[in-house]
């Protein structure tokens, strides 16, 4: 009888031991996902502040002020267009120098 109820009281200890350690794994396990969810919905506001912040920076008229502060840039005019024409090459064109 004493040796089934030191088995027992093993089994007892064994498990209330094996219960403690599932419970401190369940709580840092749980504390974790808290702390993935808050930094999701950190990660998530920043996100959005930062697509409120690239559309304020696209804007055409901000586009062009850059381009012409920065770049130099102008608008094209036809006083400064370059037309360049193409033209078919012609039988006698076929061979370098346009000689046959």
């Amino acid at each position: 009888m004493i040796r089934l109820n030191l088995v027992l009281l093993v089994a007892v200890m064994a498990s209330a031991v094996y219960l403690v350690g599932v419970q401190y794994e369940s709580r840092r396990v749980f504390t974790e996902l808290d702390k993935a969810r808050s930094e999701a919905r950190r990660l998530e506001m920043e996100y959005e502040r930062l697509q409120v912040e690239k559309r304020g920076q696209a804007t055409p008229a901000r586009v062009e002020k850059l381009a012409r502060e920065k770049l130099q840039m102008r608008q094209a005019t036809p006083a400064i267009t370059t037309y360049v024409t193409y033209s078919t090459p012609t039988a006698g064109d076929a061979t370098p120098g346009g000689k046959p």
